[in-house]
C-alpha cells in the first residue's frame, strides 16, 4: 500500500531542536533493515506521546532522487551543514508500532534507556508528526488528561493518614508521585486499574528488566525501583478491598513493573484473594505473570482469581529463554500455565512485547497460531519492548525483515477470528463484549 502524501525524516540538531530534514524522506527499520514505511503504517503522533533523540545517531532517510536509503550525520549546505541525530517517538498507551526508528545503530556508543522507540516523519501535507504505529485497543482511561497531578497530591496525603503504617500503600504512594505510574494514581483516584506489587524476587532475568538490571548491567540502569518487601495480607487487602467495593469498573492487578513476579508468593497472594472474596463480590481480581509455576496458577485461579496476563515476547522457546533467561523453569511451564488458566475458566491473555522484526517473522507468526489455537488464549495484548533495537535483534540472532507488523496482525486475525487484540487488562464484564467477532481492532 504506497503512501500518497509526502513524509519528511525528522532529525535534530545538536541541541536537541526537532525539524524536518530538507530532503530525505522518512524511512522505519524492520528489525535492523531499512524500509519504506507502507500508507496503512502511518497514523497521527497520538496525544501523549513524546519525542526523543538518539543521542550521538545518525538518521537513516529515503533519499528519493537516489532511490536509496541513506545515512546523513549533517544538513545540505544550504541548510548551515550543522551536525544532526536520529529523533524517535514514545508512544503514547493502546497504541503499538510497526517500525523502529531508522538510524545508523552500528555507530552507537552507548547502550539506549529502556524505552519503546518508534520511527517518525513529518506529514508536508498535513504539516504534523506521523508514527509506524497502529491503535490497539479503544480504551481511554490512560490518557494523560485523565491524570492531573495538581489534584493528586492532596489525595494521596488523605489515602495515606486513613492506613497509616501500610507499607503497600506507602509504596504505592511512591509509585504514583514519584515515578508517575498511571495504574498507582488510578489507586488514589479511586478508579478503574489498581496495582498490588507483592514480590522483591522474580526467577526471570530478563534482558530488558524495568525493575532490576546488575550492577555492571549488560543494558542499562532500571526505570524504578523495586519493591523490597512482601506485604502481609492485611496490607493487600487494606488497599484492595475499598477499591473493589468503591472505585469505578475497579480492577486490582498483581504483577508491576516496580516488583519481580508474583508467582513466587503464591501462597501469601491466594491468602489475600480468598479474603477479598469473602470481604466482596464486587471487581476483578487479577494476575500478571511470567507464568513460571503452573501448580500456582491453578492454585491462584481457586482462590478466586478472575483473569491472568503470562508476558512473552515470542512463541518460539529459544527466544523467549534468550530474552526472560529463566531460572528453574522453561517455556514448557508457560505454556502449560497458559492450559491451566484457560482449562479453569480464567480469561486468559498473553503479555505479548512486540519487535518489529522479530514479532512478524515468518516462523514467529505460525508458532504464535500454534499457541493460540492449542491454549484457547483469549487476547493478545500487543505491547511494544523497551529495550535498545540493537541490543535485543543482536540477543533474537535474527537474520532479515520480517513481514510487517500490521501484516502479521491482519494475518493472525485472519486464522484465528475469535482472537482479541488489546494493550490493556479487562473488567469481567467486558472480557467478552458483544460483536467482538470479527472485529479487530477492539479494546475495552
Amino acid at each position: 500500500m504506497k503512501n500518497t502524501k509526502t513524509f519528511l525524516a525528522v532529525v535534530a540538531d545538536e541541541n536537541g531542536e526537532v525539524f524536518e530534514h530538507p530532503f530525505l524522506h522518512m524511512a522505519g527499520m524492520n528489525g535492523m533493515c531499512p524500509c519504506l514505511p507502507r500508507a496503512d503504517e502511518l497514523i497521527p503522533l497520538p496525544e501523549g506521546s513524546r519525542l526523543f533523540t538518539l543521542p550521538g545517531l545518525p538518521p537513516i532517510g529515503y533519499d528519493p532522487r537516489r532511490k536509496t536509503f541513506s545515512p546523513a550525520e549533517r544538513l545540505p549546505r544550504s541548510w548551515g551543514g550543522g551536525a544532526i541525530q536520529a529523533v524517535c517517538a514514545f508512544m503514547a498507551p493502546a497504541y503499538t508500532r510497526t517500525l523502529l526508528p531508522a538510524a545508523n545503530y552500528r555507530d552507537k556508543r552507548m547502550t539506549l534507556p529502556l524505552w519503546a522507540y518508534t520511527a517518525v516523519g513529518w506529514c508536508v501535507e498535513e504539516e504534523r508528526f506521523y508514527v509506524a504505529a497502529a491503535r490497539v485497543d479503544r480504551n481511554t482511561q490512560w490518557q494523560p488528561r485523565h491524570f492531573d497531578d495538581r489534584k493528586l497530591d492532596p489525595l494521596v496525603r488523605a489515602r495515606l493518614a486513613e492506613q497509616p503504617g501500610n507499607r503497600l500503600l506507602e509504596q504505592l504512594a511512591r509509585c504514583a508521585i514519584d515515578y508517575h505510574c498511571f495504574a498507582a494514581k488510578n489507586l488514589f483516584f479511586g478508579r478503574w486499574e489498581a496495582p498490588l506489587p507483592t514480590s522483591p524476587v522474580c526467577n526471570s532475568s530478563c534482558l530488558g528488566c524495568l525493575s532490576l538490571q546488575p550492577e555492571a548491567s549488560e543494558c542499562c540502569p532500571s526505570s524504578q525501583e523495586r519493591i523490597a518487601f512482601v506485604p502481609s495480607v492485611d496490607e493487600i487487602c487494606g488497599v484492595a478491598v475499598p477499591h473493589l467495593e468503591q472505585a469505578q469498573h475497579a480492577i486490582v492487578s498483581f504483577g508491576q513493573g516496580c516488583e519481580g513476579d508474583p508467582i513466587l508468593q503464591a501462597e501469601r497472594i491466594a491468602e489475600a484473594v480468598r479474603r477479598m472474596r469473602r470481604e466482596t463480590a464486587r471487581g476483578t481480581i487479577h494476575l500478571n505473570t511470567n507464568g513460571s509455576l503452573p501448580e500456582a496458577v491453578a492454585h491462584l485461579a481457586d482462590a478466586g482469581l478472575d483473569s491472568i496476563r503470562i508476558s512473552l515476547n515470542s512463541a518460539r522457546p529459544a527466544l523467549y529463554e534468550a530474552y526472560h533467561r529463566p531460572r528453574g523453569y522453561g517455556f514448557a511451564d508457560v505454556v502449560d500455565s497458559l492450559r491451566r488458566a484457560k482449562a479453569q475458566g480464567l480469561f486468559t491473555m498473553i503479555n505479548y512485547l512486540v519487535f518489529p522484526g522479530v514479532s512478524d517473522q515468518p516462523a514467529e507468526v505460525e508458532a504464535l497460531v500454534r499457541l493460540v489455537e492449542e491454549l484457547g488464549v483469549d487476547l493478545v495484548q500487543l505491547r511494544n519492548l523497551s529495550i535498545d533495537p540493537q541490543l535485543y535483534w543482536r540477543a533474537m540472532g535474527e537474520k532479515g525483515p520480517g513481514m510487517g507488523m500490521k501484516v502479521m496482525m491482519d494475518e493472525v486475525k485472519r486464522r484465528i477470528p475469535r482472537l482479541q487484540y488489546g494493550y490493556f487488562n479487562r473488567t469481567r464484564e467486558s472480557f467478552y463484549p458483544p460483536g467482538f467477532e470479527g472485529d479487530w481492532p477492539l479494546g475495552a
